[in-house]
């Protein structure tokens, strides 16, 4: 079990033996370090389209060499929001250039889009994509847009919405995560407003500021209750079920849980934008391993807020103030 290796590697000494094996190379960041198994190894970080092989058009290509352009303009500003879809690729926003960004791995392609129709993007903060649609959170116009890949607008919704924070698609739903209402509104993928669940608090099922949602493979949410220190479990019908964390500045508690991702093998891994890096739990919510810290190397993060997981195992975190995102393995048992 994951759980059981993971546990382990957190007892031993991680102490880093000596290697008599001289290299040019510095090997890649992993967790728990040597000379624990490790877990999660750092895999490379994307800042913009070069990172994916996309070539620049002729044009482009002559107004470079004209202007001195190196085509840094298209990278990464402040990576907020991450999220992939069905076929694995990535879609990610932007909260300094107000850009939605669609990073398709397969046809290395980068597309962005600064908003739908007239509208543009004011603050857009997460953002989810099934079935050929993206639907994208924007916090200051306080409205979920939903559009295809040409651009074109298929619904928008604003009321009973206050800021929308968060994302989370589960079967044919829609959760989006309300930090001024304090609450979770679910719709359809239509966008028809369907339910809603919790109120501000501090007892179970209620909220403090909640920032992002997952859902995981057996029909679970969950939320970050970000103000709140904590992460609650709840079913698809909003039903409280549990919940982990608390405020402290030690392994397993949070000062500021933000993103949040379920593995496939219901592991739960959580952002802490303040303590720059994520954790990763058991089903029981039970610590299992911390990933990262602050800093600009590789495998470091940076007020660091969404992160997604796909079936491949690659982790993705939005490494908002060292502008790109950060790709991890999990490199699962020996």
């Amino acid at each position: 079990m994951m759980l059981a290796g993971l546990t382990a590697s957190l007892l031993v000494s991680c102490a880093t033996p000596s290697s008599r094996v001289v290299t040019t190379e510095t090997p890649a960041p992993v967790w728990p370090p040597a000379p624990n198994e490790p877990r999660i190894r750092y895999d490379h970080s994307l800042h913009g389209p070069a990172d994916i092989g996309q070539q620049p058009g002729a044009w482009h290509r002559l107004a470079g060499w004209l202007t001195g352009d190196t085509g840094e303009r298209f990278n990464l500003r402040k990576p907020f929001g991450v999220a992939l879809d069905e076929a694995g690729n990535l879609c990610l926003t932007d909260t300094d250039a107000n850009l939605v960004c669609y990073v398709d791995f397969g046809r290395k392609k980068w597309r962005q889009y600064a908003g739908v129709g007239k509208v543009k993007f004011a603050s857009p903060v997460a953002v989810a994509r099934r079935g050929g649609v993206f639907y994208v959170a924007d916090s200051e116009l306080a409205k979920v847009f939903a559009f295809r890949d040409d651009g074109k607008a298929v619904f928008e919704i604003s009321a009973p919405l206050k800021r929308p924070v968060g994302l989370a698609i589960a079967g044919d739903a829609l959760f989006v995560v309300d930090a001024q209402a304090h609450a979770v509104f679910v719709f359809g993928l239509d966008g028809q407003f369907r339910s809603s669940f919790g109120k501000r608090g501090t007892g179970p099922g209620e909220f403090n500021f909640p920032t992002c949602a997952a859902a995981d493979a057996r029909g679970h949410l969950l939320v970050a209750d970000t103000m709140n220190c904590r992460v609650q479990t709840f079913d698809l019908q909003g039903n409280f079920l549990s919940q982990f964390g608390g405020n402290g500045d030690t392994s397993g508690h949070f000062a500021r849980p933000k993103g949040v991702a379920v593995d496939a093998e219901g592991h739960s891994y959580v952002v802490d934008a303040v303590f720059d890096n994520f954790q990763i739990f058991d089903d029981a919510g039970r610590l299992l391993l911390n990933v990262a810290a602050g800093g600009s190397g590789p495998g470091d993060l940076s007020l660091p807020n969404g992160i997604a997981i796909g079936a491949d195992n690659r982790i993705y975190v939005a490494d908002s103030f060292n502008h790109r995102v950060q790709i991890y393995k999990y490199l699962g048992q020996p």
